[in-house]
C-alpha cells in the first residue's frame, strides 16, 4: 500500500496545510479498508483528501490522510433510470465523455471541474440555475467505509442515512462509490453580456426564472473582471457592471457544424460550457440566502464593499439553486441565492470577510461547506432544522470519531 510519512500537504488555494502522520494512496477499495483499519488500531484519525479545493481546514489531520485520487473511474451506467456510478476520487471532468457515449450528463455544474466527485457531494458544491440542485441532491446511493472499518452501502431504501449523506464534511465514513442521478444528454448556448447594475435590475427576476443557467459577477473597480480573467469588451468601463451569464439548451447537428467557440456565444456539449477558469489561486467566502431576499442581499454586500472596503476589488459573484432534502445542505428546504466574494492571497482579507458574514447574518445565511466561513456549532444548529438528526446517524456511522478533526468535531461532534 503506497504511503509517506509526515509529508506535508497544501491545498489548492494555499491558505491550509498539514503534516500527517501517514498520507496513504490506496489503489483499491481493499488498500483502503486497510488504510482505516490501521488507523483505528493506532489510535489515528482519518481524513480523506480529493483535489484540495476547500478553501476550509476539513482537510488537515495529524494521524492518516487518504489520497483518493487513485480511486478514479466511471463503474456502471444505467441508461433506463439514469442513473451513474463511479469511485469516490473520479474528478468531475471525467464524466463529461463518459456519460456522453450513453447519451447521458450531469445536469449542473460549477465553474470548475476538477473537485473529486466525493468532495464536491460532501461540500455541497453546485452551479447556478433555479430548478437545478448541488451536486449532492443528485446522491442516490454510496459505498462507504464506516468508523469501524467495515463497507457499508446507504441506498434510498434508507433515506434519513441519505440525507445525511449528502452533505456530510468527510464524517460518516470514506466514500468509495456513488451513484448520481443524471439527465439526458444536451447541448448548451451561451450568452454574454455586461449589462450595468441598473440593467441587471431591471431584468433579474426574469433571467432568474427564464434561464436554464443564469449567474453573474458584480465589478466594483476596472481590476476587478481581470482577477477572474474575465474577457471584456476593450473601452468599455466595467465599474458598476455584471460580466452575466445566460446559458440554455440549445438542438445541434455537430456532424453539420452546429458546434462553436465564439467568445461570449459558444455553442457546445454542456460540459465542455460550464468550466470557466478561476485557474488563479483566490481565497473565497461564499453564504447562501432564500431566493426571495437575494436583492437585498446582493446590494447590503455592494454597499458594504462602496462604503467600508473599497479595497477589496475581486468581483462579486451571485448564482441561484434549488432547494433539497439534505439534512447539512445550504439549501435545505429553501430555494437560494448564492453570493461569493474573495480576499486576496497573501493580504489581511479578514476584516472584509468578517464583515460580510456580519452583514449577511439578518438574512439567516448559510454557508458552503468548503469556503471560508465564521459559522460555529451554535449558528449551525440554529440554521439547519435538521442538524440533531445529522448527529445522531454521524454517531452510528463514526462513534469513535475517527473521522472528525478539529474543525468538523467543534460543529458536528
Amino acid at each position: 500500500m503506497p504511503y509517506e510519512t509526515h509529508k506535508q500537504w497544501s491545498n489548492w488555494g494555499g491558505n491550509q496545510s498539514a503534516t500527517p502522520a501517514f498520507t496513504v494512496r490506496p489503489r483499491d477499495e481493499s488498500e483502503a479498508v486497510e488504510a482505516v483499519r490501521f488507523a483505528i488500531r493506532e489510535g489515528l484519525p482519518v481524513r480523506a483528501v480529493g483535489a484540495g479545493h476547500s478553501f476550509t481546514p476539513l482537510v488537515q489531520t495529524g494521524g492518516v490522510l487518504l489520497d483518493l485520487s487513485a480511486l478514479t473511474g466511471i463503474t456502471g451506467v444505467d441508461t433506463a433510470r439514469r442513473r451513474a456510478r463511479a469511485k469516490g476520487g473520479t474528478p468531475i471532468s471525467a464524466f463529461g465523455d463518459a456519460l456522453w457515449e450513453y447519451g447521458l450528463g450531469l445536469a449542473n455544474q460549477g465553474d470548475i471541474d476538477k473537485q473529486s466527485i466525493s468532495g464536491a457531494i460532501a461540500t455541497g458544491t453546485h452551479g447556478s440555475g433555479i430548478e437545478l440542485g448541488s451536486f449532492s441532491s443528485s446522491l442516490r446511493w454510496v459505498k462507504l467505509i464506516n468508523g469501524h472499518g467495515e463497507i457499508v452501502e446507504i441506498g434510498e431504501g434508507q433515506l434519513n442515512e441519505l440525507r445525511a449523506a449528502q452533505v456530510a464534511l468527510g464524517t460518516l465514513g470514506i466514500f468509495l462509490e456513488v451513484e448520481l442521478q443524471v439527465v439526458d444528454a444536451y447541448h448548451l448556448q451561451e450568452r454574454i453580456s455586461y449589462p450595468s447594475w441598473s440593467e441587471t435590475c431591471s431584468t433579474l427576476q426574469d433571467d432568474i426564472a427564464n434561464n436554464r443557467h443564469y449567474s453573474f459577477l458584480w465589478c466594483q473597480t476596472e481590476e476587478s473582471a481581470g482577477l477572474y480573467e474575465l474577457p471584456t469588451p476593450s473601452g468599455l468601463s466595467m465599474v458598476n457592471r455584471s460580466y452575466t451569464k445566460r446559458y440554455n439548451a440549445v438542438s445541434i447537428d455537430e456532424s453539420a457544424g452546429g458546434l462553436s467557440q465564439a467568445e461570449g456565444s459558444r455553442r457546445d456539449r454542456s460540459y465542455r460550457i460550464y468550466p470557466g477558469g478561476f485557474m488563479i489561486p483566490f481565497h473565497e467566502l461564499e453564504y447562501y440566502v432564500p431566493a426571495e431576499r437575494g436583492l437585498e442581499a446582493i446590494e447590503t454586500v455592494q454597499d458594504l464593499i462602496r462604503t467600508v472596503h473599497p479595497d477589496q476589488k475581486y468581483p462579486m459573484e451571485v448564482r441561484w439553486v434549488k432547494q433539497d432534502d439534505g439534512y447539512l445542505s445550504p439549501f435545505y428546504k429553501r430555494d437560494t441565492t448564492v453570493i461569493s466574494v474573495s480576499g486576496a492571497p497573501g493580504t489581511n482579507y479578514w476584516p472584509y470577510l468578517r464583515d460580510v458574514d456580519s452583514a449577511l447574518q439578518p438574512f439567516n445565511a448559510r454557508a458552503h461547506w468548503g469556503k471560508i466561513h465564521f459559522l460555529t456549532k451554535d449558528r449551525v444548529s440554529d440554521l439547519y432544522p435538521e442538524y440533531e438528526s445529522f448527529v445522531k446517524v454521524r454517531r452510528e456511522f463514526d462513534p469513535n470519531g475517527v473521522f472528525l478533526n478539529d474543525h468538523t468535531r467543534a460543529l458536528l461532534a
